[in-house]
């Protein structure tokens, strides 16, 4: 069973959620928050498997409460909701470790899809949102950078793997596109997100970019 619990200050949608997560067998809501604040107190009190983050909330915002809940319970995961699919904040919110992001009014059967995505420790970025994404973010004047020294315990093969990802790839593209097997592939991205203490895909695109490894690729 896959634990979930809601950020969001607006009481009729925590509602809602809560409903239609509550309806899965395999899900279930084990709080729900009107903070930021909030979300860090029961996220640390319950250890959801999952947190579905507001970016905006009055008080603690989304992104500083994503920040402080990856750094106090790693093994939680935070797929962000956001207003808007090009909001400014969800650039930052992704930094701070989110695992992806959906839009508020994204129809019930991908919001469900989303959650299990999560938990299973994928980042909820398709190929197409992936690159639609990164577009944006590397224009964003604000990104702190990762040293390329990050990379330095990356082989060659894991680089050019961690590229691919970058661009969009799924695993499965991936092994196609170096005429590997699937588990190869997965065994390597294994190895990238431990190197690179990344929590998920999503957080190795932002390394991949942040580092440079793009702008020489």
């Amino acid at each position: 069973m896959t634990s979930v619990l809601i950020a969001d200050d607006q009481r009729l949608l925590r509602a809602s959620f809560t409903l239609l997560i509550d309806c899965e067998d395999d899900l279930t809501v084990v709080a729900d928050a009107e903070n930021g604040q909030a979300a860090v107190d029961l996220t640390l009190r319950h250890r959801p498997d999952v947190v579905l983050m507001d970016v905006r909330m009055p008080g603690m915002d989304g992104i500083e409460a994503t920040r402080r809940i990856c750094r106090a319970a790693p093994g939680t995961r935070i797929l962000m909701l956001t207003t808007f699919d090009l909001d400014e904040y969800v650039w930052a919110s992704l930094r701070a470790g989110a695992s992806g992001f959906l839009l508020k009014d994204t129809p019930p059967e991908q919001l469900v899809h989303a959650i299990r995505v999560i938990a299973s420790g994928e980042g909820l970025l398709a190929p197409s949102v992936t690159r639609r994404l990164i577009s944006e973010f590397t224009r964003q004047p604000s990104a702190p950078g990762v040293d390329a020294s990050a990379l330095a315990d990356v082989t060659t093969r894991e680089r050019e793997i961690l590229l691919l990802i970058a661009k969009g790839l799924s695993n499965t593209e991936i092994a196609e596109f170096l005429t590997v097997s699937l588990a190869t592939v997965k065994t390597h991205v294994s190895r990238l997100l431990m190197k690179l203490s990344a929590r998920d895909r999503t957080q190795l695109v932002i390394v991949a970019y942040e580092s440079g490894l793009m702008n020489r690729a």
